[in-house]
């Protein structure tokens, strides 16, 4: 299906990256090919939407072996990514050992997945490319683990964002699937679900207690603006299909922009009311995403590159 990894089977992840989204459970974008570091060329690099981490994917149309071993680490020290991942046809056991040990001695910052490639065909069908992991991170252990570094009061309310996003999460999973890929809960005060490159719906508490917002937070400040204001322009439309006034922030003196309802809750420290807050969100989220909706959706519009200036 591939006869070379370098002109075949990388340019076909390129774009078919959805397929890795899925199985990582990450929404993967701006991912590029054959990146550079020092001397080398990394096969895949991108990042995670919902955090703005980096990722790197290293392939192998073959068995693992020490060679690539090397690369990954190498790559890894030349991006700092939080996740690595590297894609062979199988996986020696010592490699895969390998892989387990580097996610038990790094931090809860850097996780590694062995992945495996296969073709399968059923009867004349065209071959279909499938997936495994084979190797993954405890990413509830490294959480655990790194609240429990943390003292007094920021170890308690860490371990509270997790529980209830946790719990946020299971039920998103069972009622709207399609609304995230994540397969772990955070630690943070946000809980954040991709839209498209550069929009995301994000769930937070802050000092002014839980909301729920459409956030642009594409790196260009420029496309963040003009998506904002292509909404502004029609307000009623959103508002209408919102059920009441939205929060129109445009994030003075940031680079993001933001449209958003704000609920009564103060804090995640009142456990007793999970519950209810859990419900607020769920309504909040499928308020924004009808109103998103009848708006015409995320904004496509088309920034004017600046000229340069010439000596």
């Amino acid at each position: 299906m591939w006869p070379q990894e370098a002109l075949d089977f990388t340019p076909w992840l390129l774009n078919n990256v959805d397929v890795l989204s899925d199985l990582l459970g990450m929404d993967l974008v701006s991912v590029r090919a054959e990146h550079p570091v020092g001397g080398f060329s990394l096969d895949l690099i991108g990042h995670d939407e919902a955090n703005g981490q980096v990722v790197i994917v290293e392939n192998q149309l073959e068995m693992s072996d020490h060679t690539h071993l090397g690369q990954i680490l190498t790559y890894a020290a030349g991006t700092d990514p939080t996740t690595i991942v590297w894609i062979a046809t199988g996986f020696r056991s010592e490699h895969r050992a390998a892989i387990d040990w580097l996610n038990e001695r790094t931090d809860e910052n850097t996780r590694f997945f062995g992945v495996e490639i296969q073709v399968v065909r059923i009867g004349d069908s065209v071959p279909a490319p499938a997936f495994k992991l084979v190797a993954q991170p405890n990413d509830w252990g490294k959480q655990v683990r790194a609240s429990s570094i943390a003292t007094g009061e920021g170890s308690a309310l860490r371990q509270q964002y997790w529980g209830f996003w946790e719990r946020f999460l299971t039920r998103i999973q069972q009622e709207h699937p399609g609304w995230s890929r994540a397969r772990t809960s955070t630690v943070d005060s946000w809980f954040t679900m991709s839209l498209t490159s550069g929009a995301s719906v994000d769930c937070v508490f802050d000092r002014r207690g839980l909301s729920a917002w459409i956030y642009f937070g594409s790196p260009d400040p420029a496309l963040n603006a003009m998506r904002f204001q292509a909404l502004q322009q029609v307000q009623d439309r959103f508002e209408a299909a919102l059920g009441g006034s939205a929060v129109w922030d445009p994030m003075d003196g940031r680079k993001a922009t933001r449209i958003g309802v704000e609920s009564a809750f103060p804090t995640v420290t009142d456990v007793d009311r999970w519950p209810a807050m859990s419900d607020w969100l769920v309504d909040a989220n499928i308020r924004l995403r009808a109103a998103l909706a009848a708006a015409g959706g995320v904004p496509v519009v088309e920034v004017e590159a600046v000229p340069t200036a010439l000596a």
